[in-house]
């Protein structure tokens, strides 16, 4: 694997997957637009600790072009593809949906063609916890059935699985949907909890505790979730011999197409994650109650045993840790 695209390489778990990529002497080419969805500033100075580094180079595009990146792929001959670009954020969804569609839709469809019209070994691909939707039954499994979303986002991602299944079934296009469970650390995103907590904890501010604090997560840790990622790459899926049509498995196929969980296998009470930040910060947070928002569900949970069986990977960062490298970073960052 000598060259391979991350998009969304400015984002949290892009910028991080890139680093350890190129840290592999992998020469990345990073496309990110630098939005400004969040905080620019944060996205670049991603990108600026991305470029002391050698083997990357930054193509400032937006999936949602066809043009650029009909281009993009001429220009090089990518071994695999690994797309983390986005619009992300359930809330935001309520929002905005147009961009839902603009980004995750029609961008995956110029990625698919992409990879498809330009030799594309694998691609990799974010998915979400979301898809659960509804689905009550722990821990969540990628055997089961996905298709009550309740959140647009979650829609865009579940489309996501279903449009890479059409390309491996119509081009054989070996693709691999990774369904992550609320991702945190250093570099983390603003408009998510952990972030969002921080900041306000510090500033002497109270947090928006939701559903009054009856929440539960499964937290995972951004070194987990590249680690994740790097084996699932060079890990091209085959077909599964086993497959059935009259008992259909969605987590495989009679194609090169695969779908697993990246989580801890382990879900946390929100309640829990703000001790933990509390013990950190060496404060103790004042917490506003409110009702849970639309859009969102009460738990999630990881079933990571298809992880296990196929790459011998479980992750395993404690809270404790994962929250207590984020401080040091967000302190060393915004210069506490």
């Amino acid at each position: 694997m000598k060259t391979i695209l991350v998009t969304g390489a400015a984002g949290f778990i892009g910028a991080h997957l890139s680093q350890r990529l190129t840290a592999k002497n992998i020469t990345v080419v990073g496309l990110d637009n630098v939005n400004d969805y969040y905080d620019p500033k944060l996205k670049r100075d991603r990108m600026a600790a991305l470029a002391e580094g050698e083997h990357f180079i930054h193509e400032d595009a937006d999936i949602g072009n066809r043009q650029q990146m009909e281009e993009l792929f001429r220009k090089y001959r990518f071994d695999v593809v690994v797309n983390l670009a986005a619009q992300a954020g359930v809330r935001y969804s309520l929002i905005n949906p147009h961009s839902y569609v603009d980004t995750n839709l029609v961008g995956f469809v110029n990625i698919l063609e992409g990879c498809r019209h330009n030799g594309v070994k694998h691609l990799v691909y974010a998915s979400s916890s979301s898809v659960y939707g509804a689905n009550t039954r722990m821990p969540f499994s990628v055997h089961d059935n996905v298709d009550h979303p309740v959140s647009l986002y979650a829609a865009s991602k579940k489309a996501n699985e279903l449009m890479a299944h059409t390309y491996s079934h119509l081009y054989n296009l070996p693709t691999t949907g990774l369904r992550f469970f609320t991702v945190y650390g250093p570099w983390g995103r603003p408009d998510m909890a952990l972030f969002l907590f921080t900041k306000a904890m510090l500033a002497g501010e109270p947090i928006n505790v939701f559903n009054h604090g009856n929440m539960e997560r499964d937290f995972t840790y951004i070194d987990d979730i590249v680690e994740g990622i790097c084996r699932v790459i060079f890990k091209i899926p085959e077909p599964s011999p086993d497959w059935s049509g009259d008992s259909p498995d969605a987590a495989s196929s009679y194609c090169p197409y695969r779908v697993y969980n990246i989580g801890n296998n382990n879900k946390e009470k929100l309640l829990r994650y703000i001790e933990v930040l509390e013990e950190c910060l060496g404060i103790t947070a004042t917490k506003k109650f409110l009702d849970m928002q639309p859009g969102d569900v009460p738990a999630t949970y990881a079933d990571v045993d298809d992880l296990v069986r196929d790459f011998d990977y479980r992750p395993n960062t404690s809270l404790e840790y994962g929250i207590s490298q984020f401080v040091k970073w967000y302190k060393t960052y915004y210069h506490l």
